[in-house]
């Protein structure tokens, strides 16, 4: 029994102490909400008429690219016919437009020739509505270097599921002409992994031509995507036009791919393996993944349901507020903890020492937790969520005292500590796991059903009850019984009352 207590509380401690220390070397700190770091605040409008539906789609096209450069817990928010995006340390306003300013419609292009990326590319504007791709130490719409092997294409489109691509590696140059433009429609795109560069003819088609049940799905052990093509003009008929030309292999798509474009980046450049497709759907095959397949299945949504905004607006966030109201949050809550702590340690004597350990060792857990989730998914610490840390410590007090308050029963009834403590805690930790129970139900009812600033309280509340019931069961529980079966815990005033004098000698 000693020996699983220690175990427990070292096991604990070593945790709580290792985890810290790995953070503070990976150089890992929580990160800081809008309202504490400021940033940028973009309101967009759509303009025209819309579906409800396709506004909700273009919300999360817009909360991908926002996660795509690693904004710490943004906030997307829509509120009726307006879109709010709270960008937290984004300081410069041009680049949070360039991030939120785009539609996300996805363009169908057909491809002449590609070739290896020979270095790092930037994305410029050629003409309103269009991009190309500069190389660097390169014009406009050249690549860099004045031939380039191209790799095989991957991938396939067929009208049946079980067509693949061939195997077949093809060889082509890329010739190059620093003083002469491509002719007008073609542009040079990366892939969006930036590892391949696209000579592409022009715009043949949109993402009008899905529709929304295009879907990832796994056909003969391998994963798929299945679009669904819509009828009339500007579907089916579209889309067999484009693939016609890039099944024949002619001038205009040598390469017999076309290319699926969003944002300035081609997702996929499937090789067309029938020339029409008649059946509704079109099955593109290669080597997915689960992600890359859900990914360009919805890449291919987004584009069934493309929203045009307004010019959105930007405002910069200081954060001079929200720092003054922190610091002002963290004085209050450090004096509110030292004079618990104080009436603790009058209230219940030495034994209220475990207390003090206890919320150390909780914060070493609640600091690494909310420093590596920070790094690795982007959550920020707001000043709702400051708020929600200091209330819980409330919580984590009331366990101890619901544990110390059966001890001291026991105490005044003549049992010595020693023989109380095992069963006391058991009686309590039922109490302790109840009143977390229902602490935890309302932090996720109100992560669940809230946004915004009261949905960072409802985490923070819910990660330090999480957080008190561990430390409550693995080092509260073997830290008393070990303190109870000493001398010192045994005699005297034991939680500040002396036991009863007609059963001390008998306990």
């Amino acid at each position: 029994m000693t020996r699983r207590l220690v175990v427990s509380l070292v096991a604990i401690l070593v945790i709580a102490a290792g985890t810290f220390a790995a953070n503070l070397v990976a150089g890992n700190n929580p990160s800081l909400g809008l309202d504490l770091q400021g940033g940028a605040s973009v309101t967009m409008t759509p303009k025209g008429t819309y579906d409800s539906a396709a506004l909700t789609v273009a919300v999360e096209i817009i909360r991908k690219r926002v996660d795509s450069i690693g904004v710490a817990e943004p906030e997307i928010i829509r509120q009726g016919d307006t879109v709010v995006v709270n960008l937290p340390g984004v300081k410069d306003q041009q680049q949070a437009l360039d991030l939120i300013g785009r539609t996300g419609a996805v363009e169908l292009r057909p491809v002449l020739k590609m070739a290896e990326n020979p270095d790092a590319t930037t994305t410029t504007t050629t003409a309103k509505g269009a991009t190309s791709t500069t190389v660097k130490g390169a014009t406009s719409t050249t690549v860099k270097g004045a031939t380039t092997t191209l790799p095989a294409p991957s991938g396939g489109v067929g009208s049946a599921r079980h067509v693949t691509a061939s195997a077949t590696t093809t060889t082509t140059t890329v010739p190059v002409n620093p003083q002469t433009g491509l002719p007008e429609g073609q542009t040079i795109l990366p892939d969006k992994d930036g590892r391949l560069l696209y000579l592409l003819g022009p715009v043949a088609g949109t993402g009008e031509v899905f529709s929304s049940d295009t879907k990832a799905e796994v056909d003969a052990g391998a994963w798929s995507v299945v679009a669904a093509l819509r009828s009339g003009p500007a579907g089916e008929d579209q889309w067999n036009a484009l693939t016609t030309r890039c099944y024949a292999g002619g001038e205009d798509c040598p390469t017999k791919q076309v290319a699926i474009i969003l944002d300035g980046k081609v997702q996929s450049a499937p090789v067309v393996n029938a020339p029409t497709f008649t059946n509704g759907t079109v099955s593109i095959t290669g080597s997915f993944s689960q992600k890359e397949a859900t990914e360009l299945s919805r890449v291919l949504q987004f584009g069934a349901v493309p929203v045009q905004f307004d010019l959105p607006t930007v405002q910069t966030v200081s954060a001079s507020l929200g720092k003054d109201s922190l610091k002002a949050a963290i004085i209050s809550g450090l004096i509110g903890v030292l004079l618990v702590l104080l009436f603790l340690m009058f209230y219940y004597r030495l034994i209220a020492v475990v207390v003090v350990l206890g919320l150390g060792v909780s914060g070493l857990l609640m600091w690494s937790v909310i420093s590596w989730l920070s790094k690795t998914n982007g959550l920020a610490l707001t000043l709702s969520g400051a708020a929600g840390i200091i209330v819980s410590i409330g919580v984590t007090v009331d366990s101890y005292v619901v544990f110390f308050e059966k001890l001291k029963d026991d105490v005044l009834a003549g049992r010595t500590l020693r023989n109380s403590a095992v069963r006391g805690f058991d009686s309590a930790w039922r109490t302790i796991l109840a009143a977390d129970t229902v602490s935890l139900i309302g932090a996720v009812i109100l992560w669940k059903l809230t946004v915004g600033s009261v949905r960072g309280f409802a985490f923070f509340l819910g990660l330090s009850t999480l957080s008190d019931m561990v430390v409550s069961y693995f080092f509260t529980r073997p830290a008393v019984l070990l303190l109870a079966r000493t001398k010192l815990f045994n005699r005297g005033r034991v939680l500040g009352v002396r036991r009863s004098v007609s059963t001390e000698a008998v306990a």
